[in-house]
């Protein structure tokens, strides 16, 4: 075994990229996430789509610490740090201020946690959002307060573990998808790093459109998920695989459309991946996994009865 010689492989040409993205790094080096955060994979994404002509308006949020400290800065465009419960309303008045100086091309970003969106943030964002303001909403959902160290949030599943649930939270996770698309927004939609592609796509359409619109993204987070750092895309992708965070996009209100749906798994797999649903037994896993096939099924005919054939943005 010791003498046997495997041959080389021919040289193939290099397969032509599916995904073009533009070649200029907004974000820079030095940020300070915890190692595994999703979400500058997510802001870097998304920056790199949007340009340097962005400004970005972050509540309260992990993302408000990554960015470094005054007077650094790690995102390459401008940042304007607000209350916690007014992302929404502050990027509102900075598209309005730009607009009044004859600045109508800014993109203007609130970018926001969880808990700046389902809970604290809620009231101003369905105000902006029912008066269609020009900006274009993003929230980073890591499914709890992990900013100040691990609370439950309205975003936080139900069964998970934190540090005012330590026997798990007994209520489900806000539907914040179905409350966005009750706004008849002109565009809503689920992304996940797990499928890059997907999201590329999503980001692209929601930068290019008019009017209020938001993108939910997964944000796996591994100190509060209680997982391995170097899981990070998986638990991302899982989700998406396991139905739990399903990727879908909705057009004002009524065009529903699933984009991704890939062979479920498990929801197990999903769940024994992180150690914030240690506690779960057997029939408590069962449950979960009702609750996600009864929501899937809820999301399908939506889609069933809002289905167009207009196809996503292309990449």
């Amino acid at each position: 075994m010791a003498d046997r010689v495997i041959p080389l492989a021919r040289p193939r040409p290099a397969p032509e990229p599916r995904l073009r993205m533009p070649d200029v790094e907004v974000m820079q080096p030095g940020h300070l996430a915890c190692p595994g955060c999703a979400a500058p994979i997510l802001l870097r994404t998304f920056l790199r789509l949007a340009g340097p002509r962005t400004v970005l308006v972050i509540p309260a949020c992990c993302c408000s610490v990554i960015d470094g400290p005054f007077p650094y800065s790690a995102y390459g465009v401008n940042v304007v740090h607000c209350a916690f419960e007014t992302a929404a309303v502050t990027a509102g008045g900075v598209k309005a201020g730009l607009r009044a100086r004859g600045d109508s091309d800014a993109l203007v970003v609130a970018w926001a946690g969880d808990g700046g969106t389902f809970d604290i943030g809620l009231q101003s964002m369905s105000a902006a959002a029912e008066r269609n303001e020009d900006v274009l909403y993003v929230c980073y959902d890591n499914e709890a307060y992990m900013n100040t160290g691990v609370q439950r949030s309205g975003a936080t599943p139900g069964g998970a573990w934190t540090n005012t649930t330590s026997a798990g939270k007994k209520q489900k996770k806000k539907d914040l998808d179905g409350i966005m698309a009750a706004h008849r927004i002109p565009y809503f939609a689920t992304v996940s790093p797990g499928f890059f592609d997907d999201m590329v796509a999503k980001m692209r359409r929601a930068i290019a459109t008019p009017g209020f619109r938001m993108l939910h993204a997964l944000s796996p987070c591994p100190p509060g998920w209680k997982m391995d750092e170097r899981n990070t895309v998986a638990a991302a992708r899982l989700a998406v695989e396991t139905r739990v965070f399903p990727l879908f996009e909705v057009v004002d209100g009524v065009e529903w459309r699933i984009t991704q749906a890939p062979r479920p798994r498990p929801v197990s797999e999903y769940l024994s991946l992180q150690g914030r649903f240690a506690r779960l037994d057997a029939a408590a896993v069962e449950r979960v996994q009702r609750e996600v096939d009864d929501e899937y099924a809820l999301l399908a005919r939506h889609c069933a009865e809002g289905s167009t054939d207009w196809p996503l943005s292309p990449l």
